[in-house]
């Protein structure tokens, strides 16, 4: 899924503004000036079009994540794991280790 502004693509197909979309278990919709996609996987990313990002886990997803989202446990002692396994000691650290070329 891409989404640039107003305009949203999956696998390169448009998907028309205010147009809910849902195809082999991914669905986007339009909740107010947001845009959310959501996974048969549990997990629901939303865009408010601008700055603002929000990532939802299903439950049963607990204590199986990683990367930028946390590791979902509630413990705040392992929130900035990189990808090496160390816990970063800094926000910003945590971020830069998972920076991808």
């Amino acid at each position: 899924v891409v989404a640039e502004g107003r305009n949203v693509s999956v696998n390169g197909a448009a998907v028309p503004e205010g147009r809910p979309y849902l195809h082999k278990g991914l669905g986007v919709t339009w909740p107010g000036d947001w845009v959310a996609v959501a996974s048969s996987l549990g997990v629901r990313v939303a865009w408010d079009r601008h700055l603002a990002v929000t990532v939802t886990a299903e439950p049963e997803l607990r204590g199986g994540t990683w990367g930028l989202c946390g590791t979902y446990t509630d413990d705040p002692a392992d929130d900035f794991v990189r990808p090496d396994g160390d816990i970063a000691a800094i926000a910003a650290a945590f971020g830069n280790a998972w920076k991808v070329p």
